[in-house]
């Protein structure tokens, strides 16, 4: 999903060394930024991302692309909101959270964060149980 450049941080004070993060680590920092916003129901992925998570492993990169390009870092989240909710606001919650985390977590700035809705689930699972218990 990411390219394969890693992203230097420059620091101003003195060096040890350098430090580089490589894209699939801001994929994930935004993957799980996302999820955590209330009215976000779960994050695209593809065919491969849905097989590995039934065999019991997580991927939390799953609905977000990275691209890197001279110190400008773009962020595109696809995720599937919840029924009856703003979907600009969730929209904007999302942005706003990954924009802190990865301010917090890597002090990197993104210059972009667009989120796609690609879809919205409906809570017809538990509707049809209650609808059961009733009768």
């Amino acid at each position: 999903m990411a390219e394969n450049n890693m992203l230097e941080m420059k620091q101003v004070t003195d060096s040890l060394g350098k430090v580089e993060i490589a894209p699939e680590v801001i994929e994930v920092i935004a993957g799980i930024a996302a999820s955590e916003v209330e009215g976000v129901a779960q994050m695209r992925g593809n065919f491969a991302s849905g097989v590995v998570e039934r065999l019991g492993k997580k991927n939390h990169g799953k609905g977000v692309k990275v691209e890197l390009s001279d110190e400008a870092i773009k962020v595109d989240v696809y995720c599937v909101m919840k029924f009856g909710v703003s979907i600009p606001k969730v929209a904007q919650e999302v942005q706003d959270n990954i924009r802190q985390a990865l301010l917090n977590m890597t002090a990197l700035e993104a210059d972009e964060v667009n989120i796609h809705v690609v879809g919205v689930q409906f809570e017809t699972a538990k509707q049809e149980v209650e609808l059961n218990e009733e009768i």
